[in-house]
């Protein structure tokens, strides 16, 4: 039986986060400090990205080896992503 109750909290999080997102780039925070809008929305990003990998991929009830082996691939992609943007200017 899947667990209404926690998936809709997490349904109401991620709604919530998403709004927020939104709610940065409406009150203009984009235009007077772009350094921290962006740093606002890459950290409700992951946020965002934690709580999907953990509850609707299942990381929460799997191994905890599964786990550090995802966030090995996590490194790796942010390893690769700074790389190439070094590469680009």
């Amino acid at each position: 039986m899947a667990r209404t109750k926690l998936y809709t909290g997490i349904y109401v999080a991620l709604f919530v986060i998403a709004t927020m997102q939104v709610g940065i780039e409406q009150i203009g925070l984009l235009e007077e400090s772009y350094v921290l809008a962006l740093a606002l929305i890459t950290a409700f990003s992951v946020i965002k990205a934690v709580i999907v990998a953990g509850y609707f991929q299942h990381l929460v009830w799997e191994p905890r080896s599964l786990t550090y082996v995802m966030m090995l691939g996590f490194v790796g992609f942010l390893a690769l992503t700074v790389a190439a943007s070094y590469s680009i200017q």
